[in-house]
């Protein structure tokens, strides 16, 4: 880790909000009667699966697990050249579903909106929530996470990263100073 690098959560780190994150989501929406996860590829798709888990230790029941490829719903494809796509795989209907969409990082809100697209393309849900492990604030479109493992200021010109291992669990969250 170079010295322009802060470690602001560590694994233990992770798993506490996950679990707080879990519980606000089955407080909110009394239970799982109704709610599916949908993460983000990639990043949410993995924080999606262990919240799934999570809930499941808490509640005894699994809810849906999908993920989602936003890519061709960016509003930046034509500045940044070819993206890789990935794979959209929601294997339940959404119409009249609560959605918990699961992102890694909510900075812009670009990612969200465009997430919010190709959901609506795929289903009417009765909601969207929004569950984020990191919010670092400067906000573009009028999106607020519902859910938020921890909120981090930061200048635009930092970056945050969440490292994950190769199994796909998150190690670290880590703010990078320019």
């Amino acid at each position: 880790m170079a010295s322009n690098e802060t470690v602001i959560l560590d694994s233990a780190g992770i798993s506490r909000a996950l679990t707080r994150i879990a519980h606000e989501i089955l407080e909110r929406n009394k239970g799982t009667a109704g709610v599916v996860l949908i993460g983000i590829r990639s990043g949410g798709d993995h924080l999606a699966r262990l919240l799934r888990d999570r809930m499941a230790q808490i509640e005894g029941e699994e809810v849906p697990l999908g993920t989602i490829d936003i890519t061709m719903y960016r509003d930046d494809l034509g500045s940044r050249g070819s993206l890789p796509l990935g794979k959209t795989e929601i294997p339940f209907p959404l119409d009249g579903r609560k959605v918990v969409l699961v992102d890694d990082v909510l900075f812009t809100g670009r990612t969200i909106r465009a997430a919010m697209d190709a959901l609506i393309d795929i289903g009417r849900p009765k909601n969207i929530q929004l569950a984020t492990l990191i919010d670092r604030g400067h906000r573009e479109l009028p999106i607020r996470a519902d859910y938020v493992g921890r909120n981090v200021p930061t200048s635009r010109e930092e970056k945050i990263l969440v490292e994950f291992s190769g199994d796909n669990n998150p190690v670290e969250v880590r703010l990078v100073k320019p």
